[in-house]
């Protein structure tokens, strides 16, 4: 059986790479739905192309970090040409090391205080 490269090996990802990880963390989407899960996440500041997105998840699918699911939620309302994602096992470990990464890097940039700490009612959106 092939091992599963270091997720550590994989960083740091791209920002597209990242934020359709982040969308699929909670559930399988099709390539719209993340775009549009992209663009919340960031408050419109990455807007994903489906060159970007289609290029980013066949890369992401040769990596194992997403496979296609052949599941949809109501079939008689979706149409059959759209292709659901998932994240992997591997991929949840992928983004899970890099969002830790992120943190330490957001840390280090308060502790130099280049970053305030987030107003309580930030904290609570959050």
């Amino acid at each position: 059986m092939k091992q599963s490269p270091d997720p550590q090996s994989m960083l740091p990802l791209t920002a597209p790479v990242f934020h359709i990880l982040v969308a699929l963390a909670a559930e399988e989407r099709h390539g719209y739905g993340i775009m549009q899960d992209v663009a919340r996440q960031t408050d419109g500041a990455l807007q994903l192309g489906p060159g970007t997105l289609y290029g980013c998840l066949k890369r992401m699918l040769a990596a194992r970090l997403v496979e296609e699911s052949d599941e949809r939620r109501d079939p008689a309302l979706d149409d059959e040409r759209r292709r659901y994602y998932r994240m992997t096992g591997f991929g949840h470990q992928v983004v899970r090391a890099e969002a830790q990464r992120l943190a330490g890097a957001v840390n280090a940039a308060r502790a130099r205080r280049l970053l305030s700490r987030p107003k309580p009612a930030e904290a609570e959106r959050g």
